[in-house]
């Protein structure tokens, strides 16, 4: 049965980076804390910059999605974020929401890390998905556990020897039942743990190193979850 219903996800934040930088971040900068969305046919109907912006994508039966940034100054360079996303969910209302909420906070805590950490550096985007073995229901477990990192709480310095992919020394920035984020010095790694949304696990690659090679960096991290979920 179709369940088409309409949704709003609402988040304040405070970010470090004034206004302007926040803007160059959620239009052209998203590659390197999100992901790619300049192929999006998003129709941009509000632009007054660098303090509100609203994306917007319409489709059939009333279908859309919406993005909208209320952005205010803060003092010591800062930036104040009142985001909304909205639109409407086609079948799995609940399920779909669920996932969509809690990916924000993940989000816009990675948009404060680029902020706080790389802004303005060259990315190169890698995003890759772990096989289907990863959606069962211990699926994320099993990762953080292959990793070493089960019991490393945000905050704790790592240090890891991944199979193929070499050593990260670096520090445990986002963890919590569903997502992870380990940053070190050149890049961020951005550990999705959708089994619990009904995907399998996945994770994005944002490597600031200015040697980084996306095919390289998928190879390698394919390898090693291939390997963790065999």
């Amino acid at each position: 049965m179709t369940d088409n219903r309409e949704f709003e996800i609402v988040y304040d934040t405070e970010l470090p980076g004034t206004p302007e930088r926040v803007w160059e971040a959620v239009t052209s900068g998203t590659p390197a804390w999100m992901f790619p969305t300049d192929q999006w046919p998003d129709v941009k109907t509000v632009q007054e910059h660098p303090t509100y912006l609203v994306s917007r994508m319409d489709g059939p039966d009333g279908w859309f999605n919406q993005l909208e940034h209320i952005l205010e100054p803060l003092d010591g360079g800062r930036a104040r974020l009142h985001y909304v996303h909205s639109g409407i969910f086609a079948d799995n209302w609940d399920e779909q929401y669920d996932g969509a909420s809690k990916h924000t906070a993940f989000y816009l805590h990675t948009l404060g890390q680029y902020l706080q950490h790389f802004d303005g550096k060259p990315v190169v985007f890698t995003d890759i998905q772990s096989p289907a073995a990863s959606q069962t229901s211990d699926g994320f477990d099993h990762l953080k556990k292959a990793m070493g990192v089960d019991s490393a709480a945000q905050g704790s310095a790592v240090e890891l020897e991944l199979d193929g992919v070499g050593w990260l020394s670096g520090e445990v920035d986002f963890s919590n039942k569903h997502f992870l984020g380990l940053r070190t010095s050149d890049a961020m790694y951005r550990f999705f743990g959708r089994n619990a949304f009904g995907a399998p696990v996945g994770m994005t690659v944002h490597d600031f190193s200015g040697s980084g090679d996306s095919s390289t960096t998928a190879e390698a991290w394919s390898g090693f979850l291939e390997k963790v979920y065999a």
